[in-house]
């Protein structure tokens, strides 16, 4: 007998079915077929409409909330294992609950360990995600976990606007590392936002380290979720005498009143990725797709090449 080759199959979780067929496109294997079925009281089950045994699956999808991304990316992992899948691959562009890495106060989950010990106990032998909110979240894994990093599409954007009196800034002090390893490739100043909570997503009090006076500010932090911290920031930024502002985010969560808050803003821009689809268009968000650094990735994973290149930060 023969040496046997080992097939590569993509599937596509439904809130990621648009960036599945985009990443399947980009690697040169068509979408693979699974069908979903539902109970009335909500209930669902993936199942294979293909075989998979000894392929290895890449499973494509997003865990942000609501909880059924994260049961249907379970389900299917299961599904992937006991079809027999050689290797399973979930490619998650969004991490969700990523920001429980740590217990900030007492008798509080850890849910992104939570998360992790799920996906391999569901099957995950490999993780490919994109800006983890805390990169300690990769050691929460036993498995091996690509991170990849947005600002590879993010920088040449950003390059290409050629960007007079440019200063990279962090809305918060967590993003600073983000915010100087951006402005080092941009050669740019950095200025950081101090801010304190009532609570999740209310900002009582909000300060910024550094000047922007006459610059052209860009925000950068790895998601958006209510875009409360960000348009603050803006307007504090303006309020100081900033020409211009532009936010770069990785993950447009966008929720609540995220999008009013966006259009009523003094941000010029909010560019993000299509690691999770956007739920109305705005003029002022313009969307990054990252399909392209995923299939080259998942092509180089699976014919075990080097992927450092594709590492930016």
């Amino acid at each position: 007998m023969g040496k046997t080759t080992i097939d590569s199959k993509i599937f596509a979780c439904t809130q990621s079915t648009v960036l599945a067929k985009d990443i399947a496109k980009q690697y040169g294997v068509p979408l693979g077929n699974i069908l979903f079925s539902r109970y009335s009281d909500g209930e669902f089950q993936p199942s294979f409409e293909e075989s998979v045994r000894g392929s290895r699956v890449f499973l494509i999808g997003s865990t942000n909330p609501s909880s059924e991304n994260l049961m249907e990316m379970l389900l299917m992992l299961d599904a992937a294992k006991r079809a027999s899948a050689r290797h399973i691959t979930a490619v998650m562009p969004y991490f969700g609950w990523a920001r429980q890495d740590r217990k900030d106060k007492p008798r509080a989950p850890i849910g992104a360990k939570l998360i992790a010990k799920l996906l391999e106990t569901a099957g995950a032998t490999r993780i490919i995600t994109m800006d983890l909110h805390a990169d300690q979240i990769q050691g929460f894994f036993e498995k091996p976990v690509d991170h990849l990093f947005a600002s590879t599409l993010f920088l040449p954007y950003l390059r290409s606007l050629n960007i007079e009196d440019l200063t990279i800034a962090s809305p918060d002090m967590g993003g600073s590392k983000r915010a100087y390893a951006y402005s080092k490739y941009l050669e740019s100043d950095v200025v950081i936002c101090y801010k304190q909570r009532k609570k999740a997503n209310i900002i009582s009090h909000m300060e910024l380290i550094g000047e922007v006076k006459g610059k052209n500010v860009v925000l950068v932090d790895d998601m958006v979720d209510t875009a409360g911290t960000l348009t603050h920031a803006a307007d504090l930024m303006i309020e100081r005498g900033a020409k211009s502002v532009r936010a770069v985010c990785t993950h447009p969560l966008l929720s609540g009143e995220a999008y009013e808050r966006v259009e009523a803003s003094k941000l010029t821009e909010l560019i993000v990725t299509d690691s999770i689809p956007l739920q109305k268009e705005s003029k002022k968000i313009k969307v990054l797709s990252c399909a392209q650094l995923f299939a080259e990735v998942m092509y180089n994973v699976h014919h075990n090449e080097s992927i450092s290149g594709k590492f930016v930060m």
